[in-house]
């Protein structure tokens, strides 16, 4: 099993391609066909392209703050591929490539991003909750599902998302006790970006890694390569695999690297040097896996470079459907907290339609 080999207390992390898309462990290939690892590829692909135009959208002013995924695709589509159609999802607010992976359409993440009520809600049978700004609640929400599966008698498994910063948070720890507990049937996945905002892995903890937090909680872990696409699909499949079967959480830590800055709001250039980005980026996920399939023989430079352009222009496309929407509703923000208003919410909604008709 991966768990025990790369176990927390192993000291090793798991890798099963390099840095030039070059396969280091054979026997450690997952068991899936290579269309599967292109299709992969291009929603990485397809990630890469929709974050980089949200980004220029945002410094045109066209969107809110957001908060860019380049360098992640791989933590993200690779853990995200391994799921099963009816296994839940809950992010944090940096998981494009899994909401893509699972079926969230880009109009949706773009309307949020944009400030429209409506990109929170997902059509009928994605079971992806909406983006998780306070950090560390996504997990305590998890592990409630996760244990709902377990009492409804479901087979269904919970995968949720946290940055490294997140595991400084009480909800962290109070998720991995209660899942180990209860036996929930849930995988939790840090994305370790080495960043949380400015502050840097090595001042967040004193702990050698983030993974070995789950030796506390009395559950397995596996420290993976995030930059390896396989490396996270097999070991989110194993993990996905054993809490099925009923043998409780797994804690990953995905090992990578944020290329980009926090959100739009912040300057990394203020709190790391430009040698360390570009060490991270001969390390690029994307790159990495383009080499791979291109060695293959199944992809090439000049369909890489076709899809790139077909993915941005449709990003912009998508992009004008929900800038034409307009400014959203100062109505929508008291719609949709509760199936029914609460009394206080009512009260402030009432003294706001009141408002309306005075100015009229």
């Amino acid at each position: 099993m991966l768990a025990q080999q790369y176990g927390p207390l192993q000291g090793k992390m798991l890798q099963i391609m390099d840095e030039n898309g070059v396969i280091l462990q054979t026997d450690l290939v997952p068991d899936r066909q290579d269309e599967a690892w292109l299709e992969s590829y291009m929603t990485m692909l397809k990630t890469r392209s929709a974050d980089n135009k949200a980004l220029q959208l945002q410094r045109q002013g066209r969107m809110l703050t957001y908060a860019p995924n380049t360098g992640q695709e791989a933590a993200q589509v690779g853990s995200a591929a391994a799921m099963a159609e009816g296994d839940w999802l809950v992010p944090a607010f940096r998981e494009l490539g899994a909401w893509l992976t699972r079926g969230v359409d880009l109009e949706r993440v773009y309307l949020y991003w944009y400030g429209n009520e409506l990109g929170s809600k997902f059509a009928d049978g994605v079971r992806v909750l909406p983006i998780s700004v306070p950090i560390g609640s996504q997990f305590q929400h998890a592990v409630g599902i996760a244990m709902a599966s377990n009492i409804k008698g479901e087979d269904d498994v919970t995968v949720a998302y946290i940055g490294d910063g997140g595991t400084s948070i009480g909800d962290f720890s109070e998720a991995l006790n209660f899942a180990g507990v209860f036996n929930a049937p849930v995988v939790f996945i840090i994305q370790n970006n080495q960043y949380a905002i400015s502050v840097s892995r090595q001042k967040q903890t004193k702990a050698e890694t983030l993974v070995q937090k789950a030796v506390a909680a009395g559950i397995p872990g596996i420290l993976v390569d995030g930059n390896d696409l396989m490396a996270m699909y097999a070991a989110t499949k194993e993990a996905i695999d054993r809490a099925r079967d009923g043998g409780g959480p797994t804690l990953i830590e995905a090992y990578t690297y944020r290329l980009g800055a926090h959100t739009t709001s912040d300057d990394p250039t203020k709190y790391r040097e430009d040698e360390e980005v570009e060490k991270w980026r001969a390390k690029d996920p994307v790159k990495r896996m383009k080499a791979y399939l291109i060695a293959k023989g199944i992809w090439s430079e000049e369909e890489d470079v076709r899809l790139i352009e077909q993915y941005d222009e449709e990003a912009l496309e998508i992009f004008r459907k929900v800038e034409a929407t307009g400014e959203t509703e100062l109505e929508d923000i008291f719609k949709y907290h509760f199936a029914e208003m609460p009394e206080h919410l009512q009260e402030q909604y009432d003294e706001y339609v009141q408002y309306l008709k005075e100015v009229e």
